[in-house]
């Protein structure tokens, strides 16, 4: 109250109860800030009109075109704070903390748009060779799909010349964002048979736009917020293989809480 009371002197209060009075009329409050971006992108809407144009075009033919988000999580061994039940009074809630270096674990998945199913690798790293690999393992519970569109951010791994030299050639129409040390793609490195994949890529700075980010939340929510395991590595990535593990198959209730399963 002091502080603003000595920026705002023009208002000639003299206490802080006073200071504090006014501010309940005037309806303003002490609040905790959120974290914000916006997306710099300038085709930000032509972005998102392209992949909604092929979200519609493969849901008229689910049986021959796959609709995919993907995105990658890092998480910890030390368990994350957060908000839990509790007794009232003064005694919260804690996060036990290990004595342990602070391991970190990756996770790489893609979410079904229609079917709520996930495809998903989980290793202590997530580079070129694994994504290569999920994309192979997405085509396994996809086989006989003609096109799979996979849309993700624009981490430049994710266009690295040694992954798309595994996938069809693509036909994106915006420009990737890579190092400038990198090697340009060359086309005459595809494989004899490359997977049918087609990347689709997000706004730059905006994550809102991927619905998987929902299930990072959930798992968060779930299995990583306060949890248990600080001194069981093994087990608390076994629960997170677990929780993944449930959607594998599909689910509405993951497309509901996402928020493509329309009400």
């Amino acid at each position: 109250m002091q502080r603003i009371r000595g920026v705002c002197d023009w208002l000639r209060v003299d206490t802080d109860g006073g200071m504090s009075r006014l501010l309940k009329r005037l309806k303003i409050s002490r609040k905790r800030a959120r974290e914000y971006v916006r997306s710099p992108d300038p085709n930000y809407h032509a972005r998102l009109e392209l992949i909604e144009s092929v979200r519609w075009r493969v849901s008229q033919n689910r049986e021959r075109h796959v609709l995919l988000y993907l995105d990658e999580l890092t998480y910890f061994r030390q368990p994350a704070v957060s908000y839990d039940y509790a007794a009232q009074g003064h005694e919260q809630p804690l996060a036990r903390r290990g004595y342990g270096t602070n391991k970190r674990f990756r996770v790489a998945a893609a979410l079904n748009a229609f079917t709520g199913q996930v495809t998903y690798r989980h290793r202590s790293r997530i580079g070129v060779s694994e994504l290569v690999q999920l994309y192979k393992d997405i085509r396994t519970d996809y086989p006989n799909a003609d096109s799979i569109y996979v849309v993700q951010d624009n981490w430049p791994v994710h266009f690295h010349p040694d992954l798309l030299r595994h996938l069809q050639p693509q036909t994106w129409p915006f420009p990737w964002y890579t190092p400038a040390n990198w090697q340009a793609f060359d086309p005459a490195t595809i494989v004899p048979e490359p997977l049918p994949i087609q990347l689709l890529c997000l706004p730059s700075y905006a994550s809102w736009c991927n619905p998987i980010e929902k299930l990072w939340r959930w798992l968060r929510q779930d299995v990583l917020h306060l949890h248990r395991q600080v001194d069981d590595w093994p087990a608390l990535r076994q629960r997170v293989d677990d929780f993944l593990a449930q959607f594998r198959s599909g689910s509405r209730e993951l497309l509901r809480y996402v928020g493509l399963l329309p009400d």
